[in-house]
This record gives structure tokens, C-alpha cells and sequence, in this order.
């Protein structure tokens, strides 16, 4: 039909005769970077599980009973039961009607208060300020100057951020310039958390990678960090290095001498150091301490600790806490110039403040119960007194052991320690002809293979392809968070898949 003289481009006739106008936003013409964005601990093996389980809730017949997302960190939603007292808490500042209620403990009751008075209207309702309650940061502060030894700390200098993840895209936010050529690199790990990638994708900065050592138990290399800031000079400015200690995916926990290393090589290449500590209580290897960079910093002495720059990170989401719908994490900024911090408070004022809830919840969690508080432990249902910290910490540490060994007598699966973190990152044997399928499918072989487990068995794991591995080796990461006697089920079931995957294809 001929478009009339008062025709607007981009309008047109519906099949019902009504006038049709083209979307504004389409996907030619919004922002680039964003289709640029992966985040495969939440992909497409993730939809199809939330599918799976849509499907079983309608009474289709699957050849599993349940679907078990051994996919994310989340602890509660794997069985992972809270600390009391921080729900306490957290309920009294929600509720305080409860204060007079004569079921709560005084100890809880007391710091419910102590938060309150911090809060405007005595209301965790309210705004804080952007930087965060000032007796929150100072708390913190506290825990981190017990936590290195006495290595001071200054309030003024911890930012509560909105989870780690908030804290880490903030900084890279403020490390991001340049065209061309001088375009800031980052450096990360490969295997890597996928915040990184996606973060540095969005923001259209140059990701860095360099590899961690698989059979030296994924330690980080310095020769392997020297090649990768060579290389990348080439076609970038590298400006930031960034660690995760203990990993994630890979579960590896830095020794103090390694990283005493990275921060030399750091002030040598004058790179930006961002820690990423979320993993700090989760220690479980005989012989592996949790070493923080800031302390190992102060410790090397004045050449060190007065002019190399540092983020670290830290988090209610992960260790024994495992609170990660609360969303509260803090950042402690070293040397940052004077400027930049006016910067970085400014940015941070833009998205008024974090969640009050998770503020409150971080400030549990640097000033736990302390020996005589009421609190400090709890009665089991037998009438045992036990600490639910330390509770949490030795299950997590038995599960650690279990999915290793487990996994270690399954012939094409060899799994390094878990050392730390919560996850196994272990390597997989493909067979040439599922590696062939997958690609007539355009899939990765190792997506190809968790997506297969997850039809057959209701398990749903994150292929090692969604946070980088060396070309020619597939992997996949588990969470060790679901209960003890479900975790044995689950390794069972991974044993059992594997060698019918293999004898399917060889």
C-alpha cells in the first residue's frame, strides 16, 4: 500500500487495523555494552532449572523428584539455617513494639537500641547517610583493626556498601578512562566470578585476564601476572589488579608470601589492588590461613603501606552468615588520593544510601556476641549449648572434604581441594563425540554436559565456561552448601551421571 503524504516513517497498519508505532527502545539501537553483559551463575541452565521446577509443580513426570541449584552461593535457600541472634536483632530494629516483649534476650535487645538511635526517627525506615551509619563504619573499623593485629583503622575511610558486588562495580566505575589504546585495562582471574566480566563489559573497559595454576592447586602465579600486564600494554592501559582470596569459583586461599608478592608486583606495575575478602571466615584446609591484604600491606612496612592502593571487600552474603538477601557489605579504601575519595563519596550519594537493614546486619556481624553476652550461644532442641558460628563453620568444612573425596573416585573428574570459599571447581573429561554434538548445537561442551545433567537428574551446576578456563579443559562449579545428607545424594547422582555421559559417548 502507498504511504500517505501525512505518513509518519515509523508507523504502520496492524492485521486488526489499528495504527502500530516502532518501539523507541529496540535492540539495534539500545546501549551496546549492556547485550555485552553475561552472568552465567544465573544463565540460561538456570532458566531452564526455574522451568524444570514450574514443570514437576504441575505434575509432569521427570526422572528426578526435585531440582537441586547447586548453581549459586545462595546458604539459606540451601537449608543453611540463620544466627538467631542477628535475626533478633533485625527483627527488634523492624519491630520495636518487640522490645518490650520478654522472650528476646537483653543483649539483643541492647544492641536493637544502640542501632535505633543510629537510625533518623528511630526507624530503620529512614535514610542514613551515604557513606553509611556513622556507628556501623566505626564498628567496623573496629573489627578490622582486631582482625590485623592492631594495623589502625579509620571510620573514614570504610564505605557500607550495597553487598560487596555494589562496593567492587563502584570502584571499577571510578578506574574506567581512556579510548583506544589508553583504555583502562583490569586484570582478573581466570577461573573468575562473573561480576567481574559483566561489570567491566558494561562499563566498556578492557578485561585483563590472567590464569591461575590448576595443578598447583590454582595458586596465582607472578611470572603468569607479568605476561598478562605485558601483553595487555600492547592494547590498553592497565590500571587495576584484582583478587578474590579464598576464590571463587576455584576455592584456593592465598599464602601470606603470595600475597606479599602481588602487592610488590602491584606498586611495580602501579596498579590499583582490589581485594575481594567476602570469603574471609571460610578457611577449612589444615595448614591454609585467611591472610588480609591490608595487613600484609602494613606489615611490609612504609614503602608499602604508605603509597600502594587498595579496595577490599567484605560482605554479610557469604562465611557463616550466608545472608545474602539483606544486601549489606562495606569497603575500606588505603591511599586512595584526596580527590578521588571527594569523587567516590559523591558517587556513592547518587544512590542516597544502602539498605538500612543490611547496614544494621554488617554491624552484627562485626560485633558478634562476645564471651558472657547471653547470646554467645544457643540451646539445641537435645538442650545442648552450642555456637552456631562455629557450627555453621565445621559443617561447611566436613562438606568441603566430602565433595573432594567424592568427587576424586569418579574416573574423568579430578577435583582440587577446597581449601576455602564455597565451591569445587573440578575438571571434567568430554568425550570427542558429545564435544562434537555440542558444537552442531552451538553449545560449549561443558554447557552442553551440565545441561544434559541437569534433563537427567534435576542438578543444576554452572558450567566452567561461564567464568573462563584454559581452551581444551571443561569444568563445572557446585556449591558444598546443601545438607550434609543431601550433598552425599547429589555427588552420588554427579558420579552416576558422568560415567553414563561417558559411556554414552565413547
Amino acid at each position: 500500500a502507498r504511504r500517505g503524504a501525512g505518513a509518519h516513517p515509523q508507523r504502520g497498519m496492524t492485521d486488526n487495523g489499528m495504527m502500530s508505532r516502532a518501539k523507541v527502545l529496540t535492540i539495534d539501537n539500545m546501549n551496546p555494552t549492556v547485550k555485552k553483559v553475561e552472568y552465567a551463575v544465573r544463565g540460561p541452565i538456570v532458566q531452564r532449572a526455574v522451568e524444570l521446577e514450574r514443570e514437576l509443580s504441575e505434575g509432569m513426570k521427570k526422572p528426578f523428584a526435585e531440582v537441586i541449584k547447586a548453581n549459586i552461593g545462595d546458604a539459606h535457600a540451601m537449608g543453611q539455617q540463620p544466627i538467631t541472634f542477628f535475626r533478633q536483632v533485625l527483627a527488634l530494629c523492624s519491630y520495636p513494639e518487640l522490645l518490650s516483649d520478654s522472650t528476646f534476650p537483653e543483649d539483643a535487645k541492647s544492641r536493637a537500641c544502640r542501632i535505633l538511635q543510629s537510625c533518623g526517627g528511630f526507624s530503620m525506615g529512614s535514610y542514613s547517610a551515604s557513606q553509611g551509619i556513622d556507628s556501623v563504619r566505626q564498628d567496623v573499623a573496629q573489627y578490622i583493626q582486631r582482625r590485623d593485629g592492631g594495623v589502625p583503622c579509620d571510620p573514614d575511610n570504610i564505605y557500607l556498601t550495597t553487598g560487596a558486588s555494589d562496593g567492587i562495580v563502584t570502584m571499577l566505575k571510578l578506574l574506567v578512562c581512556g579510548e583506544g589504546t589508553s583504555r583502562a585495562g583490569v586484570m582478573i582471574s581466570i577461573p573468575q566470578y562473573p561480576l567481574y566480566s559483566a561489570a567491566l563489559a558494561e562499563l566498556g573497559a578492557v578485561q585483563i585476564n590472567y590464569y591461575l595454576n590448576e595443578e598447583a592447586c590454582w595458586s596465582l602465579d607472578i611470572p603468569e601476572l607479568q605476561r598478562a600486564v605485558n601483553e595487555a600494554r600492547r592494547y590498553c592501559n592497565p590500571r587495576a589488579l584484582c583478587i578474590i582470596n579464598p576464590g571463587n569459583p576455584t576455592g584456593q586461599v592465598q599464602s601470606r608470601q603470595c600475597i606479599e608478592d602481588v602487592i610488590r608486583f602491584a606498586a611495580k606495575e602501579r596498579l590499583f589492588l582490589m581485594a575481594d575478602e567476602v570469603y574471609q571466615d571460610n578457611v577449612y584446609a589444615d595448614g591454609c590461613q585467611f591472610h588480609s591484604f591490608k595487613k600484609v600491606l602494613f606489615e611490609m612496612g612504609p614503602e608499602y603501606s604508605e603509597t600502594v592502593e587498595l579496595a577490599s571487600f567484605h560482605s554479610t552474603s557469604k562465611c557463616y552468615m550466608g545472608e545474602c538477601g539483606f544486601r549489606g557489605g562495606y569497603m575500606e579504601i588505603i591511599n586512595m588520593d584526596d580527590d578521588v575519595k571527594a569523587q567516590l563519596t559523591k558517587l556513592v550519594s547518587v544512590r542516597l544510601c544502602p539498605p538500612v537493614p543490611g547496614q544494621a546486619l554488617m554491624d552484627l556481624v562485626v560485633n558478634p556476641p562476645q564471651p558472657g553476652d547471653v547470646s554467645l550461644f544457643v540451646i539445641s532442641s537435645s538442650g545442648a549449648r552450642f555456637q552456631e558460628r562455629t557450627a555453621t563453620l565445621s559443617a561447611l568444612a566436613e562438606k568441603a572434604k566430602l565433595t573432594e573425596q567424592v568427587l576424586n573416585t569418579v574416573e574423568g573428574i579430578s577435583c582440587n581441594p577446597v581449601q576455602g570459599a564455597m565451591y569445587s571447581f573440578p575438571r571434567i573429561t568430554i568425550p570427542e563425540k558429545a564435544v562434537q554434538e555440542a558444537a552442531e548445537k552451538g553449545q560449549a561442551p561443558d554447557m552442553f554436559y551440565c545441561m544434559k545433567m541437569l534433563e537427567e537428574t534435576g542438578i543444576c551446576l554452572v558450567p566452567g565456561s561461564g567464568f573462563g578456563q584454559k581452551d581444551g579443559t571443561y569444568h563445572f562449579r557446585m556449591t558444598i552448601l546443601p545438607p550434609k545428607d543431601k550433598l552425599q545424594i547429589l555427588l552420588n547422582n554427579v558420579k552416576e551421571f558422568h560415567q553414563r555421559f561417558t559411556l554414552q559417548y565413547s
